[in-house]
């Protein structure tokens, strides 16, 4: 039965049928997945609902808060900066950014940042939600941080942090926050990092699944990294500056607050490694080249971390890789990042593919549904 909207090449009807087993076998409420393939797209495949309240349908045009898919876009203006000889990842954060030198981070480079191994995964310093929306506390408090450990010496996923941290690297590069840079390179890609007032009718509303497993108290550090000691919440949907409050999306927080359609996600992949050929931005050309897209893919961290906590992920410089315990990809050339509520994109440039898989109903750990979509795409390339 299809129950979706939408249109898939004939050679990745594969995909197309998957998106409707997801729709059968899990509780999905709404959801979208697109596929390009040699920057052109071959999947934009959408249904269900956008607000559960309403009743309101989901759209082609539907967003999604993506949590940490916005590691994404930040991994994606370093490694261009990188390419274009303006920033070096592998020189300590000082030259760029002279006042992060303090307290014992004067030798942490952008590229242990964006691998988790910089020390400083949560902040010390209790932060208001209005400190955080106003950017500069932020960057103030990672200044003063002094790291949990011997910097480089092992890795803690940096949540919020890295967004901050390498996002200020890019800020003092170009004057741009990650945001604003990511809008001059990609004009007009539905991937929001401060999402602007005139998108809200189209943002979809998150619920969340039964049997997710709750945070740990919150003096935890894991806590403490994904809430930002408390001024966030998680999954709070429906709290005051919570995943469903417009106020949280419109600021820019850019580890972890992309908004974005499934087109926005795979369209930015599909810009990085191929290129978006069909009116896309530079030219139709690739964004990243391959030396970019090997070092970039290159693993920097995996197995248990400072928390002991070991869910088989396998980090490069600021995006997971192919990691067949957690997230099977296509191969040794891809690379991706995934939000908290089973979002998931990819690129790989071997293949020519970029995806982009966005949900409104969380799951949590385990979740299988972009696995299936990836697993699809696979066979339909094989």
């Amino acid at each position: 039965m299809q129950d979706y909207q939408g249109w898939a090449d004939e050679r990745f009807g594969a995909v197309a049928d998957a998106f409707s087993r997801n729709f059968a076998e899990f509780p999905e409420l709404g959801a979208a997945v697109t596929v390009f393939e040699g920057g052109h797209k071959v999947v934009e495949l959408w249904g269900g609902t956008a607000d559960e309240r309403t009743g309101r349908a989901w759209t082609r045009d539907t967003l999604v808060p993506v949590f940490s898919c916005a590691k994404a876009g930040v991994a994606l203006a370093a490694h261009l900066l990188a390419q274009r000889g303006r920033l070096d990842l592998d020189a300590p954060v000082a030259r760029y950014w002279p006042e992060f030198a303090r307290h014992g981070k004067q030798e942490i480079t952008t590229r242990m940042i964006l691998g988790h191994r910089a020390g400083i995964p949560a902040l010390d310093a209790v932060l208001s939600f209005e400190e955080i929306a106003a950017w500069e506390p932020v960057i103030r408090a990672i200044e003063a941080q002094p790291p949990l450990w011997e910097p480089g010496s092992t890795y803690e996923y940096h949540g919020h942090v890295f967004g901050f941290a390498v996002g200020e690297v890019v800020r003092r590069i170009t004057g741009l926050t990650p945001g604003a840079f990511l809008r001059a390179e990609l004009p007009g890609l539905p991937f929001h990092l401060g999402l602007p007032a005139e998108e809200l009718p189209h943002l979809a509303r998150l619920v969340e699944a039964e049997g997710r497993r709750p945070m740990p108290g919150p003096e935890h550090l894991l806590t403490r990294i994904v809430t930002m000691n408390g001024a966030l919440v998680f999954p709070g949907l429906d709290a005051p500056h919570g995943w469903n409050d417009p106020a949280l999306h419109a600021i820019e927080l850019p580890g972890a607050g992309a908004v974005a359609s499934a087109t926005g996600l795979a369209g930015l992949f599909a810009a990085a490694v191929t290129g978006l050929k069909d009116d896309g931005p530079n030219g139709g050309e690739a964004l990243l080249d391959p030396a970019t897209v090997t070092d970039l893919t290159r693993e920097l961290s995996s197995g248990a971390g400072y928390l002991g906590f070991d869910l088989g992920a396998r980090w490069g410089s600021g995006v997971l890789l192919d990691s067949p315990a957690f997230r099977p990809l296509l191969g040794a050339r891809s690379f991706g990042n995934d939000g908290a509520g089973g979002q998931f994109a990819f690129g790989d440039d071997e293949f020519g593919i970029g995806f982009g898989y966005v949900a409104n109903r969380m799951i949590g750990h385990g979740d299988a549904r972009a696995n299936r979509l990836i697993e699809a795409v696979r066979t339909c390339l094989s």
